[in-house]
């Protein structure tokens, strides 16, 4: 699932269960604590994904321990996001010299619990997300755009080391191309010396998952994803 939302040139990984024989890292031990036997699988298996796609480009296998805002510490010269929900693990990286920052999100293929919507949408959002539920029923459109806000702050904090609420960020799904625009209502992050005012992405739902990716390049001033 995850390749097929990405570009040629991000390696991404991913898990459908757990694997009880992923390793750690001394330090990812010391940073993970006592946790339950689940949480230290989650975090294995991730971390799993992680190192396979590091493979994937040429590098050896190292740790990821997440910094002090909880976002994982890439080895130099790599950027990368990683993701977990119930029945899903997966990582995505890049050399630096190719993108700038990538987010990645996956949550299962549900309707948001009651009263989430209306903290993380905007009324404009709203409104596309009941046309869209018009025409197909069958997706639950508000776990889409919840999964690509997510992906939007996840490609977003690399660049500028600042918060970004969920409706700081106005996005429009197209279902026909599995994509999705976002248009930053904040100031954006400078790159290349230019101050970039919104990011696009894919999404895609397969196993009862929704994932969503940005993969983020300047190209007249606007982040974008790269289409394969």
């Amino acid at each position: 699932m995850i390749q097929g939302i990405l570009p040629a040139r991000v390696f991404g990984e991913e898990l459908f269960v757990d694997l009880p024989s992923a390793d750690l890292y001394a330090a990812e031990v010391d940073a993970l604590g006592a946790v339950s036997y689940g949480r230290r699988m989650e975090f294995a298996s991730v971390r799993h994904c992680a190192r396979r796609a590091m493979t994937g480009l040429g590098l050896p296998a190292a740790p990821v321990v997440p910094s002090q805002s909880g976002a994982p510490q890439w080895p130099a010269g790599v950027v990368g996001s990683m993701t977990h929900c119930s029945g899903y693990r997966a990582a995505a990286l890049a050399h630096r010299s190719d993108l700038h920052s990538i987010g990645i999100d996956a949550e299962p293929h549900g309707p948001l619990p009651s009263g989430t919507l209306g903290k993380v949408a905007l009324p404009s959002e709203r409104a596309h997300l009941a046309e869209l539920s018009g025409g197909e029923p069958r997706v639950h459109w508000d776990k889409v755009l919840f999964t690509a806000k997510e992906s939007t702050y996840k490609a977003w904090f690399p660049l500028t080391g600042r918060p970004l609420g969920f409706k700081d960020a106005e996005i429009t799904l197209d279902p026909e191309q599995g994509t999705f625009d976002v248009r930053l209502r904040t100031q954006g992050p400078l790159t290349d010396g230019r101050e970039l005012s919104g990011f696009s992405g894919r999404w895609t739902i397969g196993h009862g998952i929704v994932v969503s990716a940005i993969t983020v390049s300047t190209i007249e001033g606007f982040l974008h994803v790269e289409r394969n």
